[in-house]
Protein backbone atom coordinates (compact mmCIF):
# COMPACT_ATOMS: atom_id res chain seq x y z
CA UNK A 1 0.00 0.00 0.00
CA UNK A 2 2.71 2.82 0.83
CA UNK A 3 4.29 1.96 -2.27
CA UNK A 4 1.00 2.96 -4.10
CA UNK A 5 1.14 5.96 -2.13
CA UNK A 6 4.90 7.00 -3.36
CA UNK A 7 4.48 8.51 -6.52
CA UNK A 8 1.67 11.23 -5.16
CA UNK A 9 4.35 11.93 -2.09
CA UNK A 10 7.11 12.59 -4.89
CA UNK A 11 4.90 14.98 -6.48
CA UNK A 12 3.65 16.43 -4.01
CA UNK A 13 7.20 17.32 -3.21
CA UNK A 14 8.26 18.58 -6.30
CA UNK A 15 7.50 22.95 -6.95
CA UNK A 16 5.42 24.12 -9.43
CA UNK A 17 8.15 25.65 -11.09
CA UNK A 18 10.50 23.33 -11.96
CA UNK A 19 7.34 20.89 -12.65
CA UNK A 20 6.74 23.03 -15.66
CA UNK A 21 10.28 23.41 -16.81
CA UNK A 22 10.31 19.80 -16.98
CA UNK A 23 7.07 20.01 -18.79
CA UNK A 24 8.19 22.29 -21.41
CA UNK A 25 11.48 20.14 -21.90
CA UNK A 26 9.49 17.31 -22.56
CA UNK A 27 7.26 18.90 -24.95
CA UNK A 28 10.25 20.68 -26.68
CA UNK A 29 11.98 17.22 -27.29
CA UNK A 30 8.73 15.55 -28.68
CA UNK A 31 8.10 18.88 -31.05
CA UNK A 32 11.52 18.64 -32.39
CA UNK A 33 11.89 14.79 -33.38
CA UNK A 34 10.18 15.52 -36.47
CA UNK A 35 12.61 18.08 -37.39
CA UNK A 36 15.72 15.32 -36.80
CA UNK A 37 14.06 13.03 -38.76
CA UNK A 38 13.41 15.73 -41.61
CA UNK A 39 17.00 16.38 -41.72
CA UNK A 40 18.15 12.85 -42.90
CA UNK A 41 16.86 11.90 -45.86
CA UNK A 42 17.62 9.12 -48.08
CA UNK A 43 19.05 10.20 -51.23
CA UNK A 44 19.04 7.96 -54.38
CA UNK A 45 19.97 8.11 -57.83
CA UNK A 46 16.84 7.57 -60.38
CA UNK A 47 18.02 6.40 -64.42
CA UNK A 48 16.07 6.41 -67.22
CA UNK A 49 16.80 4.01 -70.11
CA UNK A 50 16.83 5.58 -73.22
CA UNK A 51 13.73 6.30 -75.58
CA UNK A 52 12.66 6.91 -78.83
CA UNK A 53 12.82 10.39 -79.35
CA UNK A 54 16.53 11.75 -81.12
CA UNK A 55 16.74 14.20 -77.50
CA UNK A 56 16.03 10.51 -75.46
CA UNK A 57 18.65 8.32 -77.03
CA UNK A 58 21.04 8.89 -74.14
CA UNK A 59 18.93 8.20 -71.28
CA UNK A 60 18.26 10.34 -68.59
CA UNK A 61 18.48 10.37 -64.26
CA UNK A 62 17.62 12.41 -61.32
CA UNK A 63 18.36 12.94 -57.41
CA UNK A 64 15.78 11.51 -55.58
CA UNK A 65 15.43 12.90 -52.33
CA UNK A 66 13.13 10.86 -49.90
CA UNK A 67 11.59 11.98 -46.57
CA UNK A 68 10.13 8.86 -44.48
CA UNK A 69 8.83 10.68 -42.06
CA UNK A 70 6.05 12.72 -44.52
CA UNK A 71 6.32 9.42 -47.05
CA UNK A 72 7.25 12.46 -49.81
CA UNK A 73 9.99 11.65 -52.78
CA UNK A 74 11.40 14.65 -54.37
CA UNK A 75 13.11 14.21 -58.01
CA UNK A 76 15.94 17.02 -58.38
CA UNK A 77 15.99 17.15 -62.01
CA UNK A 78 18.53 18.84 -64.20
CA UNK A 79 17.23 18.47 -68.07
CA UNK A 80 14.34 20.74 -68.15
CA UNK A 81 14.77 23.56 -70.65
CA UNK A 82 11.98 26.25 -72.46
CA UNK A 83 11.32 25.67 -76.48
CA UNK A 84 9.42 28.89 -75.98
CA UNK A 85 12.42 31.11 -74.24
CA UNK A 86 13.22 34.25 -76.73
CA UNK A 87 16.14 33.12 -78.68
CA UNK A 88 16.00 29.73 -78.10
CA UNK A 89 16.50 28.12 -81.70
CA UNK A 90 19.75 30.76 -82.15
CA UNK A 91 21.35 29.90 -79.01
CA UNK A 92 20.84 26.18 -79.69
CA UNK A 93 22.40 26.68 -82.97
CA UNK A 94 25.40 28.22 -81.87
CA UNK A 95 25.39 25.60 -78.50
CA UNK A 96 24.65 28.61 -75.92
CA UNK A 97 21.53 25.81 -74.23
CA UNK A 98 19.74 27.28 -71.07
CA UNK A 99 18.65 24.46 -69.46
CA UNK A 100 17.23 24.15 -65.71
CA UNK A 101 17.24 22.34 -62.50
CA UNK A 102 13.60 21.33 -61.43
CA UNK A 103 12.01 20.06 -58.09
CA UNK A 104 9.03 18.06 -58.58
CA UNK A 105 6.99 15.37 -57.04
CA UNK A 106 9.03 11.75 -58.26
CA UNK A 107 5.78 10.77 -58.91
CA UNK A 108 5.27 13.26 -61.07
CA UNK A 109 8.49 12.75 -62.98
CA UNK A 110 7.56 9.45 -63.59
CA UNK A 111 4.36 9.88 -65.64
CA UNK A 112 6.77 10.52 -68.84
CA UNK A 113 8.46 8.00 -68.57
CA UNK A 114 5.72 5.14 -68.03
CA UNK A 115 4.10 6.68 -70.99
CA UNK A 116 6.83 5.69 -72.63
CA UNK A 117 7.73 2.27 -71.94
CA UNK A 118 11.19 3.65 -70.49
CA UNK A 119 12.73 1.78 -67.40
CA UNK A 120 13.46 3.95 -64.57
CA UNK A 121 15.63 2.45 -61.25
CA UNK A 122 16.80 3.80 -58.51
CA UNK A 123 19.74 3.00 -56.43
CA UNK A 124 19.26 4.05 -52.50
CA UNK A 125 22.85 6.02 -51.66
CA UNK A 126 24.62 4.65 -48.49
CA UNK A 127 25.51 8.49 -47.13
CA UNK A 128 25.81 9.90 -43.91
CA UNK A 129 23.28 11.77 -42.19
CA UNK A 130 25.26 14.69 -42.57
CA UNK A 131 26.14 13.93 -46.34
CA UNK A 132 22.38 13.22 -46.73
CA UNK A 133 21.52 16.21 -45.21
CA UNK A 134 23.98 18.52 -47.33
CA UNK A 135 23.42 17.30 -50.27
CA UNK A 136 19.67 17.89 -49.75
CA UNK A 137 19.80 21.35 -48.40
CA UNK A 138 22.08 22.27 -51.91
CA UNK A 139 20.00 20.50 -53.78
CA UNK A 140 17.15 23.06 -52.77
CA UNK A 141 19.23 25.86 -52.66
CA UNK A 142 19.79 24.82 -56.24
CA UNK A 143 16.06 24.30 -57.59
CA UNK A 144 15.30 28.02 -56.43
CA UNK A 145 15.01 30.32 -59.87
CA UNK A 146 17.32 32.42 -59.72
CA UNK A 147 20.15 29.41 -59.34
CA UNK A 148 18.20 26.72 -61.63
CA UNK A 149 19.53 27.61 -64.46
CA UNK A 150 22.58 26.34 -66.47
CA UNK A 151 24.81 26.66 -70.04
CA UNK A 152 24.22 22.68 -70.84
CA UNK A 153 26.68 20.96 -72.65
CA UNK A 154 26.48 17.66 -74.47
CA UNK A 155 29.31 15.99 -73.11
CA UNK A 156 30.43 17.73 -70.08
CA UNK A 157 27.70 19.83 -68.64
CA UNK A 158 24.17 17.77 -68.87
CA UNK A 159 21.67 15.97 -66.78
CA UNK A 160 23.94 13.06 -65.79
CA UNK A 161 27.14 15.61 -65.38
CA UNK A 162 25.27 17.58 -63.19
CA UNK A 163 23.89 14.60 -61.05
CA UNK A 164 27.55 13.10 -60.80
CA UNK A 165 28.90 16.31 -59.27
CA UNK A 166 26.27 17.21 -57.10
CA UNK A 167 27.15 13.53 -55.02
CA UNK A 168 30.64 13.72 -55.29
CA UNK A 169 30.48 17.40 -53.65
CA UNK A 170 28.49 15.87 -51.11
CA UNK A 171 31.62 12.91 -50.54
CA UNK A 172 34.10 14.98 -50.49
CA UNK A 173 35.77 14.36 -54.06
CA UNK A 174 35.62 10.30 -53.34
CA UNK A 175 33.44 9.51 -56.23
CA UNK A 176 36.29 11.68 -58.92
CA UNK A 177 39.36 10.24 -57.17
CA UNK A 178 37.83 7.29 -57.62
CA UNK A 179 37.02 6.91 -61.24
CA UNK A 180 39.07 9.73 -63.02
CA UNK A 181 42.58 7.53 -63.07
CA UNK A 182 40.26 4.47 -64.60
CA UNK A 183 39.49 4.02 -68.38
CA UNK A 184 38.01 1.68 -70.57
CA UNK A 185 38.76 3.45 -74.09
CA UNK A 186 35.68 5.37 -74.73
CA UNK A 187 35.09 8.34 -76.71
CA UNK A 188 32.19 10.82 -77.02
CA UNK A 189 32.10 10.00 -80.42
CA UNK A 190 32.18 6.00 -79.89
CA UNK A 191 29.14 6.74 -77.18
CA UNK A 192 27.57 9.09 -79.10
CA UNK A 193 27.39 6.89 -82.23
CA UNK A 194 26.79 3.32 -80.30
CA UNK A 195 23.40 5.47 -78.55
CA UNK A 196 22.86 6.95 -81.65
CA UNK A 197 22.75 4.57 -83.75
CA UNK A 198 19.02 3.44 -83.77
CA UNK A 199 18.23 6.22 -85.86
CA UNK A 200 20.18 6.70 -88.84
CA UNK A 201 20.54 10.13 -89.46
CA UNK A 202 21.31 10.89 -85.79
CA UNK A 203 24.78 8.21 -85.80
CA UNK A 204 25.57 9.43 -89.12
CA UNK A 205 25.48 13.42 -88.14
CA UNK A 206 27.38 12.41 -85.01
CA UNK A 207 30.14 10.18 -86.93
CA UNK A 208 30.24 12.65 -89.41
CA UNK A 209 29.85 16.26 -87.52
CA UNK A 210 32.54 15.69 -84.58
CA UNK A 211 36.23 16.66 -85.03
CA UNK A 212 38.95 15.12 -83.52
CA UNK A 213 38.41 16.31 -79.84
CA UNK A 214 35.49 13.84 -79.74
CA UNK A 215 38.06 10.90 -80.28
CA UNK A 216 40.35 11.37 -76.84
CA UNK A 217 39.94 8.28 -74.78
CA UNK A 218 37.43 9.22 -71.41
CA UNK A 219 38.43 8.35 -68.03
CA UNK A 220 35.33 6.54 -66.08
CA UNK A 221 34.59 9.87 -64.37
CA UNK A 222 34.07 11.87 -67.92
CA UNK A 223 32.35 8.87 -68.93
CA UNK A 224 29.69 9.76 -66.91
CA UNK A 225 28.08 12.06 -68.78
CA UNK A 226 25.95 8.82 -70.04
CA UNK A 227 23.50 8.09 -67.30
CA UNK A 228 23.42 4.38 -67.51
CA UNK A 229 27.91 4.49 -66.98
CA UNK A 230 27.20 6.83 -64.03
CA UNK A 231 25.10 4.25 -62.67
CA UNK A 232 27.44 1.07 -63.64
CA UNK A 233 29.90 3.70 -62.30
CA UNK A 234 28.25 4.36 -58.55
CA UNK A 235 27.31 0.29 -58.44
CA UNK A 236 31.56 0.04 -58.19
CA UNK A 237 32.06 3.03 -55.95
CA UNK A 238 33.06 1.88 -52.43
CA UNK A 239 33.67 4.08 -49.24
CA UNK A 240 36.07 2.37 -46.00
CA UNK A 241 35.28 -1.10 -47.40
CA UNK A 242 31.22 -0.61 -48.06
CA UNK A 243 29.49 -0.07 -51.24
CA UNK A 244 27.90 3.33 -52.09
CA UNK A 245 24.70 1.73 -53.47
CA UNK A 246 22.88 -0.02 -50.31
CA UNK A 247 19.96 -1.26 -52.32
CA UNK A 248 18.72 -0.71 -55.90
CA UNK A 249 15.25 -0.61 -56.76
CA UNK A 250 13.30 -1.31 -60.22
CA UNK A 251 10.54 1.51 -60.49
CA UNK A 252 9.42 0.96 -63.73
CA UNK A 253 10.23 -1.85 -66.07
CA UNK A 254 11.57 -1.37 -69.71
CA UNK A 255 9.13 -2.20 -72.42
CA UNK A 256 10.83 -0.71 -75.76
CA UNK A 257 14.10 -1.20 -77.45
CA UNK A 258 16.98 -1.86 -75.28
CA UNK A 259 20.04 0.36 -75.02
CA UNK A 260 22.12 -0.50 -77.94
CA UNK A 261 25.55 -2.74 -77.30
CA UNK A 262 28.66 -1.77 -78.39
CA UNK A 263 30.01 -2.98 -81.20
CA UNK A 264 32.95 -2.94 -83.55
CA UNK A 265 33.02 -1.11 -87.11
CA UNK A 266 35.86 -2.43 -88.65
CA UNK A 267 36.77 -0.03 -92.33
CA UNK A 268 36.99 -3.22 -94.76
CA UNK A 269 33.33 -3.29 -95.98
CA UNK A 270 33.74 1.00 -96.31
CA UNK A 271 36.38 0.40 -98.29
CA UNK A 272 35.41 -2.49 -100.59
CA UNK A 273 32.52 -0.24 -101.20
CA UNK A 274 34.19 3.05 -101.82
CA UNK A 275 36.76 1.07 -104.36
CA UNK A 276 33.62 -0.55 -105.95
CA UNK A 277 31.83 2.72 -106.58
CA UNK A 278 34.82 4.66 -107.36
CA UNK A 279 35.98 2.24 -109.53
CA UNK A 280 32.64 1.99 -111.42
CA UNK A 281 32.43 5.65 -111.30
CA UNK A 282 35.36 6.03 -113.38
CA UNK A 283 34.90 3.33 -115.91
CA UNK A 284 31.07 4.56 -116.64
CA UNK A 285 31.95 8.19 -117.01
CA UNK A 286 34.09 7.16 -120.06
CA UNK A 287 30.56 5.61 -121.98
CA UNK A 288 28.03 7.40 -120.30
CA UNK A 289 28.67 11.01 -118.45
CA UNK A 290 25.48 12.37 -117.58
CA UNK A 291 24.39 8.89 -115.89
CA UNK A 292 27.44 9.72 -113.45
CA UNK A 293 26.78 13.16 -113.59
CA UNK A 294 23.30 12.53 -112.64
CA UNK A 295 25.18 10.34 -109.47
CA UNK A 296 27.46 12.76 -108.73
CA UNK A 297 25.16 16.11 -108.76
CA UNK A 298 23.63 15.02 -105.52
CA UNK A 299 26.38 13.89 -103.63
CA UNK A 300 28.30 17.54 -104.33
CA UNK A 301 25.27 18.92 -103.52
CA UNK A 302 25.79 16.86 -99.93
CA UNK A 303 29.09 17.75 -99.81
CA UNK A 304 28.59 21.23 -100.10
CA UNK A 305 25.66 21.40 -97.78
CA UNK A 306 27.58 19.45 -95.03
CA UNK A 307 31.06 20.85 -95.97
CA UNK A 308 29.58 24.03 -95.08
CA UNK A 309 27.95 23.27 -91.96
CA UNK A 310 30.34 22.05 -90.29
CA UNK A 311 32.90 25.03 -91.48
CA UNK A 312 30.24 27.03 -89.76
CA UNK A 313 29.94 24.78 -86.74
CA UNK A 314 33.95 25.36 -86.29
CA UNK A 315 33.91 29.40 -87.05
CA UNK A 316 30.65 30.66 -85.34
CA UNK A 317 29.72 27.95 -82.65
CA UNK A 318 30.94 26.82 -79.12
CA UNK A 319 30.37 23.20 -80.00
CA UNK A 320 33.95 22.37 -79.59
CA UNK A 321 33.91 18.78 -80.17
CA UNK A 322 33.02 20.03 -83.90
CA UNK A 323 35.65 22.03 -84.79
CA UNK A 324 38.72 21.14 -86.80
CA UNK A 325 36.67 18.28 -87.83
CA UNK A 326 38.95 16.92 -90.85
CA UNK A 327 36.01 15.79 -92.83
CA UNK A 328 36.13 19.06 -94.32
CA UNK A 329 38.81 17.63 -96.61
CA UNK A 330 36.12 14.91 -97.29
CA UNK A 331 33.34 16.62 -97.45
CA UNK A 332 33.90 20.22 -98.66
CA UNK A 333 32.69 23.13 -99.21
CA UNK A 334 34.31 23.71 -102.99
CA UNK A 335 31.75 20.80 -104.21
CA UNK A 336 29.64 23.89 -104.23
CA UNK A 337 31.40 25.22 -107.22
CA UNK A 338 30.88 21.36 -109.01
CA UNK A 339 27.10 22.22 -108.80
CA UNK A 340 26.56 24.84 -111.55
CA UNK A 341 28.94 22.55 -114.35
CA UNK A 342 27.02 19.29 -113.41
CA UNK A 343 23.75 20.86 -114.06
CA UNK A 344 25.04 22.01 -117.49
CA UNK A 345 27.10 18.70 -118.27
CA UNK A 346 22.94 17.25 -117.92
CA UNK A 347 21.87 19.23 -120.41
CA UNK A 348 24.67 18.00 -122.94
CA UNK A 349 26.87 21.63 -122.65
CA UNK A 350 30.59 21.35 -121.62
CA UNK A 351 30.99 21.87 -117.64
CA UNK A 352 33.65 24.42 -118.50
CA UNK A 353 36.83 25.09 -117.28
CA UNK A 354 35.91 26.15 -113.25
CA UNK A 355 33.96 22.59 -113.03
CA UNK A 356 38.06 20.59 -114.06
CA UNK A 357 39.58 22.66 -111.71
CA UNK A 358 37.57 22.17 -108.91
CA UNK A 359 37.00 18.41 -109.93
CA UNK A 360 40.63 17.70 -109.09
CA UNK A 361 40.78 20.47 -106.21
CA UNK A 362 38.47 18.19 -104.26
CA UNK A 363 39.39 15.11 -105.20
CA UNK A 364 42.86 16.23 -104.36
CA UNK A 365 41.30 17.62 -100.77
CA UNK A 366 40.42 13.93 -100.34
CA UNK A 367 43.83 12.85 -100.74
CA UNK A 368 45.54 15.24 -98.13
CA UNK A 369 42.52 13.73 -95.82
CA UNK A 370 44.14 10.67 -95.81
CA UNK A 371 47.64 11.84 -95.91
CA UNK A 372 46.76 14.24 -92.75
CA UNK A 373 45.13 11.18 -90.87
CA UNK A 374 48.88 9.95 -91.05
CA UNK A 375 50.70 12.77 -88.89
CA UNK A 376 51.03 13.23 -85.08
CA UNK A 377 48.59 15.64 -85.29
CA UNK A 378 45.33 15.51 -82.88
CA UNK A 379 43.61 11.79 -84.08
CA UNK A 380 40.47 11.55 -85.97
CA UNK A 381 38.39 8.37 -86.10
CA UNK A 382 37.05 9.22 -89.49
CA UNK A 383 39.27 5.96 -91.22
CA UNK A 384 35.94 4.34 -92.00
CA UNK A 385 34.63 8.03 -93.85
CA UNK A 386 38.49 8.11 -96.11
CA UNK A 387 37.76 4.65 -97.22
CA UNK A 388 34.43 5.17 -98.97
CA UNK A 389 34.58 8.92 -99.71
CA UNK A 390 38.64 9.22 -100.87
CA UNK A 391 37.69 6.30 -104.02
CA UNK A 392 34.30 7.88 -105.19
CA UNK A 393 36.45 11.63 -105.43
CA UNK A 394 39.16 10.20 -107.32
CA UNK A 395 36.81 7.76 -110.10
CA UNK A 396 34.81 11.26 -110.47
CA UNK A 397 37.97 13.04 -110.83
CA UNK A 398 39.50 9.89 -113.31
CA UNK A 399 36.13 9.59 -115.48
CA UNK A 400 34.76 12.98 -115.68
CA UNK A 401 38.45 15.13 -116.60
CA UNK A 402 38.66 16.40 -119.59
CA UNK A 403 34.96 16.46 -120.69
CA UNK A 404 34.94 20.18 -120.96
CA UNK A 405 37.38 19.98 -123.81
CA UNK A 406 35.91 20.55 -127.65
CA UNK A 407 36.74 16.87 -128.56
CA UNK A 408 35.10 15.13 -125.59
CA UNK A 409 32.05 15.25 -127.49
CA UNK A 410 30.59 11.90 -125.39
CA UNK A 411 29.18 14.40 -123.39
CA UNK A 412 25.99 14.69 -125.70
CA UNK A 413 25.12 10.81 -124.54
Amino acid sequence: MRAACMPSMWVSMVKPERMRAVVRLLLMLLLSFPCIVAATPRIGVATMQPGGIFWERFGHDAIVVADDATGTATSYNFGFFDPAEPGFIGNFVRGHMRYRLVALPFEDDLVLYRDEGRGVRIQWLDLTDAQAGSLAASLAVNARPENAVYTYDYFRDNCATRVRDAIDRSLGGVLRSQLEGRSRGATYRSEAVRLASPAPWMWLGFDIGLGPRADVPLSLWEEAFVPMHLSAALDDIRIDGRPLVRATQEILPHRIAPEPAGSSRPVSPWLASGLALGLLLAFTARRAPRMVLAFALPFWLAGGFLGTLMLFIWLATVHVFGWENHNLLLLSPLSWLLVPGAFRGLRRRAPGRVFDWALALVALLAAVGMFVSWLPLPAQDNTRWIALLLPLHVGLWVGLRGISRPAAASIAR
